[in-house]
């Protein structure tokens, strides 16, 4: 059974991979809306360009969440993985200080988001262990905040310093190390196995087939996520729209307020709902948003679009992970690490396809084929997973 409750009813453990979240993405978010502006202007390099990088990163990260998912689930430990990728993100990520050429952002963002993949899965299995699963998606709901509650306070505080140094991108992004160091050593000396781990599962013993549900929703997360675009994009079409550069970390940080102030109530909906309808209705904001991105006219639409884009998040990233622990009773680390591989692979087609469209017919016809494959995604998804299927 699950430790005490703690903060919010949730478990010691729960609360704080919150707050090693919380902290490791005020460091990331430091950097990341600052990146698009810092390859173009400074660094020199193309949208498409941009799209390969981070395409690039995140299809890498997620084999390696694939991977590190099964590990854990042969080894019956999930912390040691979860200490170590975050132990490679803090250092590498405050790299990008000294990167004189776009692919010197490459080889760090490959390293950043390597170290994200060896985490990502061992860790989503431990928040599931952690936690009852009639709890399961206000547990990841609650960590989902936490995350983008980092990710608020990261563009405020790069937003102050961008201020005060006049666009010093480089001193920022060496800062970004400190709340990182924070980060690892709450996980590493805080965060514990849970009690009723299983034992290790043999040396050669191989995944079980997933259930049709979960294989069903599987295909619809790739037909999904191929629309699913780098982010950066959306900083790009803001600066487009005359969003300033000090104020780009002061929306990515609206967006992320949205984020952290649904997440617990968007996830926790689905434990009392089921997960299909949640799901589904998330990725069809997402592909109004993204239509909303391709015929903006004016920067007061990009803050109202922002804000709007948020609650995509809000609904649906504790909820998946929620309804791939529901569809998968054992060798749950290896279940959240193909859920992790399926966004990566779509992601680095869904970048470069994305900034290949911008550059030949502009950011609305980007926008438009983003919309359609998300569209065509919750389609299937609401056609192929049945209402029953997502609940525990």
């Amino acid at each position: 059974m699950p430790r005490r409750p703690h903060l919010l009813g949730l478990d010691r453990n729960i609360v704080l991979l919150g707050v090693t979240s919380l902290c490791n993405d005020i460091s990331s978010e430091m950097i990341y809306p600052l990146l698009p502006t810092f390859l173009t202007i400074v660094l020199g390099s193309s949208p498409a360009y941009i799209g390969l990088i981070e395409g690039v990163a995140d299809s890498t990260a997620s084999v390696v969440k694939l991977l590190s998912g099964r590990l854990s689930d042969r080894l019956a430990r999930r912390k040691g993985l979860v200490v170590a990728g975050y132990a490679i993100a803090t250092v590498a990520r405050p790299l990008v200080a000294a990167a004189t050429a776009p692919w010197h952002v490459l080889v760090l963002r490959f390293s950043d988001r390597t170290g994200k993949g060896l985490r990502a899965a061992p860790r989503d299995a431990l928040l599931a262990e952690s936690s009852p699963a009639s709890a399961w998606g206000r547990s990841f709901g609650f960590h989902r905040a936490m995350d983008h509650l980092g990710a608020v306070i990261g563009p405020l505080i790069a937003f102050l310093l961008m201020s005060v140094f006049a666009e010093r991108y480089r001193l920022v992004f060496a800062l970004a190390s400190i709340p990182g160091v924070l980060a690892l050593a709450v996980v590493a000396f805080g965060v514990r196995e849970p009690g009723h781990t299983l034992a290790p599962a043999p040396a050669n013993s191989t995944w079980q087939a997933p259930s049709r549900p979960l294989r069903n929703f599987f295909v619809a997360l790739l037909i999904f996520t191929l629309g699913n675009s780098t982010d950066a994009f959306l900083l790009l079409r803001a600066r487009q729209l005359g969003v300033s550069v000090a104020a780009l970390p002061l929306l990515w940080s609206l967006l992320h307020v949205t984020k952290s102030v649904s997440s617990i109530p968007g996830s926790g909906l689905s434990d009392r709902l089921g997960r299909k309808w949640i799901i589904f209705l998330g990725w069809v904001i997402y592909a109004l948003v993204y239509l909303g991105f391709a015929w903006a006219t004016t920067e007061l639409e990009i803050w109202m679009l922002f804000a709007s884009y948020g609650l995509f998040f809000g609904l649906t990233e504790g909820t998946e992970r929620a309804l791939v622990a529901d569809l998968a009773p054992t060798q749950r680390g290896a279940a959240f690490g193909y859920y992790h591989l399926i966004i990566g692979i779509a992601a680095l087609p869904a970048s470069v396809m994305f900034g290949l469209l911008w550059g030949w017919g502009g950011p609305a016809l980007a926008f438009t084929v983003g919309a359609a494959l998300a569209g065509l995604g919750a389609m299937v998804f609401v056609l192929l997973v049945p209402q029953r299927a997502s609940q525990s």
